[in-house]
């Protein structure tokens, strides 16, 4: 899929009901729906064995209905996560006809060229039955602990191709009501690192597609099936006339902009650029991504699901955010994206590295906008920084985390600090230390904030942080980082933010830089891994920031002495710049 084209069509707000017993709005039926959701996502947390998703509770999923469409998703799933659910089922049913389904059935597939992400992240879905035929689908997904590829925890930042970044499979049948599939369940075994910890996942991601599905017939029996039918008909289209309504009020025209990729990690020298043409036309918006570079055989691609994920999170952030988010939302927005670019890869190129190019293209749509609306702009941010950690040789034990950079300050406000602007992660995605340190020899001997490295602005960009893991035993880190050769930059004489970085500590304390995207670096024990992520960018002259702010700012630590008399222009003395 290269495109996605919103209906002509336009309507405009009404409350959506069903007929019948209890007259159900469109509210109730909208928790309804997302709390069977909700709901399923938390039993696959709760009943998970990979302790990324035990402790960093990242579960995603969603209902949708036998034509694809997504009705509702879990509050934990995030737009990466439910692009990915609602792109990937008509190829599955391209496969798989709704006639061949049964009862019980459950299908899956990862593979990133049919709506997938990567190779590690199982989509699973269940037919829900409806007077014989199959009506709605629930769905579930997760980052399972490890399906192959060159290392462990399906973290291959310098893959030339997809083969190299781990198992995978096209739409298969994964469980019957007898249970899983004995010969899918061997192939998952066989391709593991930790079979155990996939096999409890995989039964992890069955149990909660069961659990919604069991809600929602359970909705089929308390409002019947046509009225449920006209409910979820109306709801969207409910969704749909408040996404117009709100994407009028931004103003007509077309804006540009562009956004700069580090290097894939094998051309160190090499620079890949991102592209987009928003034009915003009455109550429709296109998101076009011509211009961007082509795809390379380095893990700096995406796959159209990711992408759109993408550009559907940035025009939202412009948006009413309380308007739900279903096939409705996505009516209103045509997002063009090139096929065989860094936004929509064809194969074998490799897409595991997918946040490197969707967040490139997340600020680039939140450029052009923050220059269609200057009162909601928003400087670039630092980005997530991945990386895994795990065992040299058997038995495999592996942590797999994120850390966040700071945010780029929006017009009016500083940016938040260590959060990350993301759109691909659960509840908690950075677990917390004591659990790591249960399951892994290593102990987490410090996090912290970074002072000064927040871009300084009339309004300051959100701080990096810095997080210290020494290790008990020998290991091997993985790292994938990007914004930290090239700062993301301020707005309006706002400063770009600090960047971070990946490092070794040495035994007496000397700092060794890593590469941003480095395959398997092995650490002794006794070192250190140190994380440092990027700040945010500053809007606004530095000089034009309030003395009382520049003061607070001094005494929370968020940036030293100096910097305050040179960069903001405080007199400490006086107190006055």
């Amino acid at each position: 899929m290269g495109r996605r084209r919103g209906r002509e069509r336009q309507r405009r707000p009404r409350e959506a009901r069903v007929s019948g017993d209890g007259g159900l709005t469109a509210e109730v039926l909208r928790h309804a729906l997302v709390v069977a959701a909700e709901e399923a996502s938390i039993v696959v947390v709760r009943s998970a064995y990979s302790t990324f998703i035990v402790e960093g509770s990242d579960a995603s999923a969603a209902i949708l209905d036998a034509r694809g469409r997504l009705i509702a998703q879990s509050m934990a799933t995030t737009l990466m996560n439910g692009m990915a659910l609602s792109v990937a089922l008509p190829h599955l049913l391209e496969e798989i006809p709704l006639a061949a389904m049964r009862p019980g059935d459950v299908y899956t597939l990862n593979d990133a060229y049919r709506g997938g992400v990567h190779t590690n992240d199982l989509l699973v879905y269940r037919p829900v039955f409806v007077a014989g035929e199959v009506a709605y689908f629930t769905a579930t997904m997760i980052h399972v602990s490890d399906l192959g590829g060159l290392s462990a925890g399906g973290m291959a930042p310098l893959a030339t191709e997809i083969f190299l970044e781990g198992l995978q499979l096209p739409p298969v049948r994964l469980a019957t009501a007898e249970g899983i599939e004995p010969a899918i369940a061997a192939i998952l075994r066989a391709n593991s690192r930790t079979p155990d910890k996939v096999m409890g996942d995989v039964r992890a991601l069955v149990a909660g597609t069961a659990v919604a599905a069991a809600r929602l017939s359970a909705l089929v029996e308390t409002y019947g099936a046509a009225g449920l039918a006209r409910g979820v008909e109306d709801y969207l289209d409910h969704t749909e006339a408040r996404m117009r309504m709100a994407l009028a009020a931004l103003p007509d025209g077309t804006y540009t902009a562009s956004y700069p990729i580090d290097d894939d990690g094998i051309h160190l020298d090499r620079a890949h650029v991102v592209r987009v043409a928003v034009t915003i036309a009455g109550e429709g918006v296109t998101v076009d991504f011509a211009g961007t570079d082509p795809q390379v055989p380095a893990a700096i691609n995406a796959s159209v699901s990711q992408s759109l994920a993408a550009a559907v999170f940035a025009v939202r952030c412009f948006t009413d955010p309380a308007i739900p988010m279903n096939d409705g939302c996505l009516r209103a927005l045509d997002v063009r994206l090139p096929p065989g670019s860094l936004l929509n890869a064809t194969s074998p190129h490799p897409c595991g590295g997918r946040f490197v190019p969707i967040y490139a293209a997340m600020e680039a749509v939140f450029t052009a906008l923050s220059d269609a609306v200057p009162s909601m702009a928003i400087a670039a941010s630092g980005i997530l920084q991945p990386f895994s950690i795990a065992s040299v040789a058997p038995p495999y034990w592996i942590h797999l985390s994120y850390d966040f950079g700071g945010v780029g300050a929006r017009h009016g406000k500083d940016g938040p600090d260590a959060t990350g602007v993301h759109f691909g992660l659960g509840r908690n995605s950075v677990p917390q230390a004591e659990p790591v340190e249960a399951r892994c020899p290593l102990i987490v001997e410090s996090v912290s904030v970074i002072p000064d490295s927040g871009g300084p602005g009339r309004w300051r960009g959100g701080l990096g942080s810095r997080t210290v893991f020494r290790f008990l035993a020998d290991a091997c880190v993985t790292t994938r980082g990007d914004r930290l050769r090239l700062a993301p930059p301020g707005r309006a004489g706002g400063h770009p933010g600090r960047l971070g970085g990946f490092y070794r500590m040495t035994a007496d304390g000397a700092l060794e830089r890593l590469p941003a995207k480095s395959n398997n670096v092995l650490f002794r024990a006794g070192e250190a891994f140190v994380v440092e992520t990027t700040g945010g960018g500053g809007i606004g002259d530095p000089l034009d920031r309030p003395a009382p702010e520049i003061l607070a700012d001094l005494k929370a630590g968020k940036i030293t002495r100096r910097a305050a008399q040179e960069t903001y222009g405080l007199t400490l003395d006086t107190g006055a710049p």
